[in-house]
């Protein structure tokens, strides 16, 4: 077994398996083999200690099944007998629990993260990917009782996780609990131990410095932040009297589009190389539509401007198929997806972070900007938000996001809108 640890596990993988504390933690990178880790350990222990049960919690089927996976081939290379292996579902088809029983009486049991699910246990525990798991601190208050009761034996301990911002019991567990031994294995540390990655690959394939640092860098990213601070929008501004326009120049445009308490803006950029300028604001504030169609097509219609990026969402759709049977191929209809709003403010992002973008020194701007909150869930996933004010719902910042997709955007112009006849 010794060679095997020696053999196929890398640097930081066998000081987890060979560390014996009965209360461990590892705060690991993604893509560093948490999982196949956490698996040696407990085949090994089945190996060494006949009848011994081991659990382990993941975040959902899936990632209790994948993590079963990785003990079946475990079990495989130290030649433990595996006598059954089986999955236990309800009539819903949404698997309880999974089992794999070894010839010398030992047991792994493999259970998505389920306060109820996990009572009645009395068994060394994996709770794996701990930061991403549903009410961690119900499960928590479920699960620590039975691994320490006195009557049922010793019992070991084995948390993993790639933080999820702080406020969870992953979090906590790290930060304020000395009991543990602690394993910290940044993607970085795993390459020079001999993780076979690119690491600039990865980063340029992630395109997101938050992202980068919690996923990979294993920092405790805040769940809420801001996406513009103050210092990086003010590296960006000029005097709006130094924007002025320049003759020549390719211009675009950014419209975002208001409801009935909040603005409709019409953003104008130039393009100068990469940098993008902003020559021009205009807001609308409980304009009718039709007028604010009048003023985006005279513009659009100006030679100067290339495209035009339009927001498209619900009642903005309208305009937008208005201003494209006005324009043609110019304009840009975009939906705000959630997929969508995290490219373009993400671009913004960059652009800011660049300084490849130039904006007029105006407050309004600038608190519309500071105001876009990035939001990241405990499942991984990003969302932007903007508290409503009397002043809109930071919409200068969608426009100018928009502005900046207008600009970006690679060859020609979208194809013009064909309308069909309606039947009389």
């Amino acid at each position: 077994m010794s060679e095997l640890i020696d053999t196929i596990l890398l640097p930081y993988q066998r000081r987890w398996v060979r560390d014996e504390s009965r209360f461990k933690i590892g705060l690991w990178s993604r893509q560093t083999g948490k999982s196949f880790a956490t698996a040696a350990e407990a085949v090994f222990d089945c190996q060494l200690k006949p009848k011994s049960l081991w659990v382990v919690l993941s975040a959902g089927e899936r990632q209790a099944i994948e993590w079963m996976r990785k003990a079946k081939q475990w079990a495989e290379a130290v030649n433990l007998a595996l006598e059954g292996y089986e999955e236990i579902r309800h009539k819903e088809e949404v698997m309880t629990r999974a089992e794999i029983h070894f010839g010398n009486g030992s047991r792994i049991v493999a259970i998505p993260a389920n306060p109820d699910t996990a009572r009645g246990y009395s068994a060394n525990l994996v709770l794996d990917e701990f930061a991403i798991h549903e009410k961690p601190w119900d499960i928590w208050a479920a699960i620590y009782p039975s691994i320490t009761n006195p009557l049922s034996g010793e019992k070991k301990l084995r948390i993993v996780s790639t933080p999820k911002g702080m406020g969870n019991k992953f979090a906590d567990l790290w930060h304020k609990n000395d009991a543990y031994s602690k394993h910290k294995v940044t993607i970085e540390d795993a390459v020079t131990m001999g993780l076979p990655v690119n690491l600039a690959e990865l980063r340029a394939g992630v395109d997101d410095p938050d992202i980068w640092a919690q996923e990979y860098l294993c920092e405790f990213i805040d769940t809420t932040s801001v996406l513009l601070p103050y210092e990086l929008i003010a590296k960006c501004e000029a005097e709006p009297k130094n924007l002025m326009p320049t003759p020549g120049a390719e211009r675009f445009i950014g419209m975002d589009i208001g409801r009935s308490k909040d603005l409709s803006v019409l953003m104008v950029g130039e393009r100068t190389g990469d940098q993008v300028r902003i020559i021009r604001q205009e807001i609308f504030k409980r304009m009718p539509f039709h007028e604010q169609l009048k003023h985006l097509c005279d513009m659009g219609r100006e030679a100067q401007v290339q495209r035009i990026a339009i927001d498209a969402t619900g009642i903005g759709a309208m305009l937008a198929e208005e201003a494209r049977r006005a324009l043609g191929g110019k304009v840009m209809p975009v939906t705000f997806t959630h997929q969508k709003k995290n490219d373009l403010y993400s671009a913004m992002r960059r652009r800011f972070e660049e300084r490849t973008v130039v904006i007029p020194s105006d407050r309004e701007l600038r608190e519309d900007l500071h105001g876009v909150q990035r939001q990241v869930s405990t499942s991984g996933t990003i969302s932007y938000r903007a508290a409503r004010n009397e002043d809109g719902h930071s919409d200068r910042a969608s426009a100018l996001a928009l502005l900046i997709h207008a600009a970006e955007r690679k060859g020609g112009f979208f194809m013009p809108l064909t309308l069909k006849r309606r039947a009389r």
